[in-house]
């Protein structure tokens, strides 16, 4: 494989950059040269010694050179990889996202995507993703860029948005977590070890975090019927009280047990495809009360965590055992591999829509499975889901559409249209109209 120039945005980062430097490591076949582009150049600086650290724990010196850049446009200048994994304002903006929406009992359990934390996040989000569209267009237009950014979809729409010609695509491993629920799931019906969840064969449709499977194999066997019987059988929905209490104890925020996504097939005919944080989220009856949520074994993650942990994270020192690198199940560097021309990968893709989802508007960004090789992303062709799905997706992607266009124009009488809408904003219109002023001022970005 030639040698690589990779540019991250939001280098910075004490726990993707991280990651994405032990899976360089561990794929030996890379080479080259890593910029670390951060508004926190300090942070960026302190990411070059790390790098360089894990690279020598790997036995991997010389394979990459780490360099840190103050200037966007330098940091762009030559790279045929931009990778964007970057917290939109600091972390006090998600007061606003979480607790003023709590205080109308609107209750979020992750309010990045969707939901009134959602749509302030992309408030915040959009305007640097437009500019570092127009910049990559002047200095680097032929580079590939992948996006780990939530709002996923409206991040990876506003790249397009302000640079049409852009080569990019958003990248989540919500649906990887599904494949080994369902890899799980095998061991039991099969009894066999747990296979890697590649060897889980998924048709995916939808839109980020509002993803749905409308087919699962193992070794060309049809698993669907497995999965239907399981959402249908009632033990299935035993109260996980106990288990969501023991979580937050435990502060495991992000476990789930896909019961959520399991009801969903159960009373719609697809199997959610995220986790059932992300899940939830987008439909108004999971999340009418913590002690309903609870029934699931899903817990919100709390504000005040979230702070803590940007404040562990930033101050986090690594030593060499936590950077060996292992196999992991982000797919960074295999896009990378498979863009340079060095394989192929079959993977879940976020890009705009050419007819893949046929139930959504062309130019859409949605999620389906898709083939990445050299220069090259071909999604594959969905297969369409049961009409109720359709129906809550589009209003999903439409109300995206909206936040795009006003966050584009500036429009904030759009942008409430598009907060009204929403399924969790489930108030009358003078006290939505009160809560969106007020999140406003509270979410927005301060430097």
């Amino acid at each position: 494989m030639k040698e690589t120039r990779i540019c991250i945005i939001g280098g910075g980062s004490r726990l993707w950059a991280i990651q994405f430097f032990k899976d360089l490591a561990y794929n030996k076949m890379t080479n080259g040269t890593v910029v670390l582009y951060d508004i926190d150049h300090k942070a960026a600086m302190n990411n070059v010694v790390v790098g360089e650290q894990t690279f020598r724990v790997n036995d991997s010196v010389g394979r990459f050179k780490f360099i840190a850049e103050d200037n966007l446009e330098k940091a762009l200048e030559g790279v045929d990889l931009v990778i964007i994994s970057i917290e939109p304002g600091n972390i006090e903006c998600r007061k606003g996202d979480l607790l003023l929406p709590e205080e109308y009992g609107i209750l979020e359990s992750v309010g990045d995507t969707t939901g009134p934390g959602g749509i302030m996040r992309a408030r915040r989000a959009l305007p640097f993703f437009f500019e570092f569209a127009r910049t990559i267009k002047k200095v680097c237009p032929n580079a590939w860029v992948i996006n780990y950014t939530n709002p996923m979809t409206l991040c990876t729409a506003a790249l397009y948005k302000a640079f049409p010609g852009i080569k990019a695509l958003g990248c989540c491993h919500e649906v990887f977590h599904t494949e080994t629920f369902i890899a799980e799931k095998v061991s039991e019906w099969f009894d066999v070890p747990v296979p890697d969840r590649r060897e889980i064969k998924v048709d995916i449709t939808g839109v980020n975090h509002f993803t749905w499977v409308t087919g699962a194999s193992w070794r060309g066997i049809d698993l669907m019927p497995r999965l239907k019987a399981l959402s249908e059988d009632p033990n299935t929905y035993k109260d996980l009280t106990e288990v969501a209490k023991k979580r937050v104890e435990e502060e495991k925020w992000f476990d789930c047990d896909h019961i959520v996504a399991l009801s969903l097939l159960r009373d719609f005919g697809a199997l959610g495809a995220a986790g059932d944080r992300h899940l939830a989220e987008f439909v108004p009856f999971y999340l009418n009360s913590d002690e309903d949520f609870w029934r699931y074994g899903v817990v919100r993650t709390p504000y005040k965590w979230r702070v803590e942990e940007d404040k562990r994270k930033k101050a986090k020192v690594y030593n060499d055992e936590e950077l060996k690198a292992k196999l992991s199940d982000e797919e960074g560097v295999d896009i990378l591999r498979s863009l340079m021309g060095d394989r192929t990968l079959y993977t879940n893709i976020n890009v705009p829509n050419e007819g893949q989802i046929t139930y959504l508007p062309k130019g859409r960004i949605v999620e389906s499975n898709g083939f990445i090789s050299e220069n090259s992303i071909r999604p594959i062709i969905s297969k369409e889901p049961p009409l109720a799905v359709q129906n809550m997706v589009r209003r999903v992607s439409d109300i995206q559409d909206m936040t795009l266009e006003a966050i584009w124009n500036n429009d904030e009488k759009l942008l409430f249209s598009a907060f009204l809408s929403d399924p969790l904003v489930n108030l009358n219109r003078d006290k939505a109209k009160e809560l969106f002023d007020k999140m406003l001022v509270a979410s927005q970005y301060k430097q």
